[in-house]
């Protein structure tokens, strides 16, 4: 019998599509379409699409709604704050909150989370959606508190960095979880050497037997 792999492209900082076999076509799933990726516009065939939360970086409403108009049987899934974003399309949108489960195609969707990390107590929340995908991705957004009870996590999409995290924290997070492989994403806002800092710091102190893969952007990656 032949052994299908899943894939993952990274279109920079939060954005992520994985292509999980399945008989016939792969289910392709986008996650978090935002201001600083770049190269998701020219994805077709998508089953969905995720938004973990309402900011600009993870969701960017006018490529997407182009995006969407290429993939006109896509489903949306959104928080209510990015779905209320979105109301102005001529397409529903699947509003979730933590605890929620969804099918997209025959692959499940678990939704965890509740609350973005806090940037400054002077500053108004929001709401953040993490998602386990087929029981075993995890793309947390922007909390790294939340971990995904229940779930054995093969493959972690960690954030290097961002005005609400320190690097210590992504690493007690990654040992927490202890995935096979972790994933860097959300690291549009470092420069290249604090990407590379990062990266050696979530490398040497995570957990034994976790792989970190650093992906090119923009190329597929079988794990």
């Amino acid at each position: 019998m032949e052994t299908r792999t899943m894939k993952i492209t990274h279109f920079g900082h939060a954005c992520v599509l994985l292509e999980i076999p399945a008989p016939g076509p792969e289910i392709r799933i986008l996650i978090d379409p935002g201001t600083y990726s770049t190269g998701f516009e020219e994805v077709r065939g998508l089953a969905a699409v995720l938004i973990t939360h309402s900011h600009p970086d993870h969701i960017d409403i006018d490529r997407l709604t182009a995006l969407l108009a290429a993939n006109p049987t896509a489903d949306i899934v959104a928080d209510s704050a990015s779905a209320a974003q979105l109301s102005g399309l001529d397409r529903t949108v699947t509003t979730v909150k933590p605890g929620d489960k969804l099918w997209v195609a025959n692959v499940r969707v678990d939704v965890i989370g509740g609350a973005h990390a806090c940037i400054h107590a002077a500053l108004p929340n929001v709401l953040n959606n993490g998602y386990v995908i087929d029981g075993s991705i995890l793309h947390p957004g922007d909390d790294l508190e939340t971990l995904p009870e229940g779930h054995a996590i093969e493959i972690l999409l960690i954030p290097a960095g961002g005005p609400w995290m320190k690097i210590g924290e992504g690493v007690d997070f990654l040992r927490r979880v202890a995935p096979r492989v972790a994933i860097p994403i959300h690291q549009a806002g470092l420069a290249p050497i604090h990407q590379q800092l990062h990266y050696q710091l979530l490398r040497n102190l995570g957990p034994d037997g976790c792989e970190l893969v650093v992906l090119e952007p923009g190329t597929a990656h079988a794990v």
